[in-house]
């Protein structure tokens, strides 16, 4: 039996990709997240430096790509946080478990040395689809 690929070239009211990726992708029940950094799909541009402005705008970004496959934060089962200082931790922390009401997916954070445009903050995510 082949299971079905989907691939979500575009989702409404999420950045366009900044490359040869999906947004997000679905096997089965499962549904992979590309990484997404704090720009603002509008302008394509990041929203600020800091990193509340980012990582709110990450989260934003997320749900929308989400919501654009009829899932929530609920549905999410792993998250990766990327941050190039991580010292950022505690305020990240902080706003991802607010954004997530409660849910708490598996999840790791990583530092590493620059992310795309510039960006200081990443989140990948992986949800079930009921």
């Amino acid at each position: 039996m082949t299971t079905e690929i989907k691939c979500f070239d575009s989702i409404p009211g999420a950045p366009k990709a900044v490359g040869p990726y999906s947004p997000a992708v679905r096997v089965g029940n499962m549904v992979y997240l590309s990484g997404q950094v704090g720009l603002n799909p509008e302008s394509s541009q990041l929203v600020g430096t800091d990193i509340e402005s980012q990582t709110e705008q990450v989260l934003n970004n997320l749900k929308t790509v989400l919501a654009g496959v009829g899932l929530s934060f609920k549905h999410v089962v792993k998250s990766v946080i990327f941050l190039t200082d991580l010292s950022h931790f505690q305020t990240v922390n902080k706003i991802y478990g607010e954004r997530l009401e409660g849910h708490k997916p598996a999840r790791s954070t990583i530092q590493v040395s620059a992310l795309p445009l510039g960006a200081i903050v990443e989140i990948e995510m992986i949800a079930v689809a009921e």
